[in-house]
């Protein structure tokens, strides 16, 4: 990482860029990834893909997603205060307390999640707050006054949370599932170009919108692009801090390298290829078993047309959903590193078939 990339970090990752809303985030993006692509193509939903051309038509895709959980205003009562709904698996046990920021036509208007004081609730009976429960107050004396600000029913909401580093170990913060993806990507389209790496096949570099409420972008954008190969990348979990269950939920760290996903979406030979680079380039992994799907866009990219090649390279993260959500930077290179390196390997005819 150096000073530039680490800038696009704080700023990619400091902006909102909600589920349905990403085009601020995707501007940025696009903007840094531009002095390392040969083209953009941009969807109607606002998935943005730089295109590194090659010497063959054969064609590769790197993707990860742009959008973040968040939540839209869903009743306005008179005396001011919001309620919400969901956009994405937002979390209403974190919510009470936490500030935000409310995305309107005229700018972003300021508020905090309120919660009635601890002095005020019967302790013996309290529950885990959920979304019919909280609300959003902008010191507004009525509903009149927060309409006067902008703010009506399906205006988009978000924490307020920056991005910090954690014992210069970690990075920690707001959205990183799954915009250090984007970041991820980015960095290896600067590599190739800074390295004068001329590829014999054709790189899709996605990062695709509205992952949170079901691999949308993912699925419209594979269907344009019909690539011959899909390496996505995105977050798991780290499986260490209190309340997880090693047993049902894997055994996975921080710290410890990037998680190779098996499972039905995956592409065997794909997921073995990566594996094989990962040996001879000495990048330790971890392994992840999933049921029936990833929950990731590889799901879409392996089914939403005849079948793409693909796999899942994900980074370990605490806390997904939270606005601490905490990555290991060197994971992050690591992920970085495998994907340039697995590039590098691919000769751009390959048949990944598993009967021919």
């Amino acid at each position: 990482m150096n000073e530039n990339s680490k800038k696009f970090l704080y700023e990619y990752l400091n902006n909102a860029s909600p589920t349905g809303f990403e085009a601020s985030g995707q501007q940025i993006w696009l903007d840094y990834i531009k002095p390392y692509i040969d083209e953009t193509i941009i969807d109607v939903y606002g998935t943005a893909v730089g295109v590194v051309k090659g010497s063959s038509d054969y064609k590769v895709v790197i993707e990860a997603h742009a959008d973040e959980i968040s939540w839209f205003v869903n009743y306005i009562d008179d005396n001011g205060y919001i309620f919400v709904r969901r956009n994405g698996g937002s979390d209403a046990v974190i919510a009470p307390s936490m500030r935000c920021n409310l995305h309107t036509r005229k700018g972003v208007v300021e508020g905090v999640f309120g919660y009635p004081a601890i002095h005020v609730r019967d302790i013996s009976k309290d529950k885990a707050p959920t979304v019919n429960d909280i609300f959003i107050d902008l010191g507004a004396a009525n509903k009149k006054e927060v309409e006067e600000m902008g703010v009506h029913v399906g205006t988009v909401v978000t924490f307020t949370d920056g991005l910090m580093e954690l014992n210069n170990r970690y990075f920690t913060g707001r959205a990183l599932d799954n915009r250090v993806g984007g970041y991820m990507i980015a960095e290896v389209a600067r590599m190739l170009k800074e390295n004068n790496i001329e590829l014999p096949f054709t790189l899709y570099v996605v990062n695709a919108v509205q992952e949170e409420i079901g691999l949308r972008g993912a699925e419209m954008i594979v269907r344009r692009l019909k690539p011959d190969l899909a390496i996505i990348t995105d977050v798991t979990h780290d499986t260490q801090s209190p309340m997880y269950n090693k047993k049902e939920q894997g055994d996975l760290k921080c710290g410890n390298g990037p998680v190779i996903c098996y499972g039905p979406a995956v592409q065997n030979n794909v997921r073995d290829f990566i594996i094989d680079v990962a040996a001879e380039k000495g990048i330790a992994i971890q392994r992840q078993a999933v049921s029936r799907s990833t929950g990731t866009d590889t799901d879409s990219f392996a089914y939403a047309t005849e079948g793409v090649a693909s796999a899942l390279i994900s980074l370990p993260l605490k806390y997904m959903h939270t606005t601490v959500e905490t990555v290991s930077k060197d994971d992050v290179q690591k992920v970085i590193d495998l994907i340039y390196h697995t590039l590098l390997a691919l000769k751009g005819n390959e048949d990944w078939r598993y009967i021919k």
